[in-house]
């Protein structure tokens, strides 16, 4: 039951970000600046930095558990080699 819950929270989540930045990155640009809408979205430089900024963080975050990992399973095979 708990597990419906969480998997249909995520799927709400998902949908409205991406409704919201498809939003804010497709029909946004045709509508006038005047328009009351712009107010609920941020400047447009950052419909291109907000995922550039994930993407680094998510790529480093990846690559530094790898790293750990690999690193690890280093250290275990040469304990069984000089045993």
């Amino acid at each position: 039951q708990l597990d419906r819950l969480v998997g249909l929270t995520m799927l709400i989540a998902a949908t409205t970000i991406f409704l919201y930045y498809t939003i804010w990155t497709l029909f946004m640009p045709f509508v006038d600046q005047p328009h009351f809408s712009h107010a609920f979205f941020p400047p447009r430089v950052w419909a291109i930095r907000i995922p550039v900024i994930l993407i680094i963080l998510f790529t480093t975050v990846i690559g530094s558990f790898l790293s750990v990992v690999m690193i690890r399973s280093n250290r275990r095979k040469a304990l069984k080699a000089k045993k």
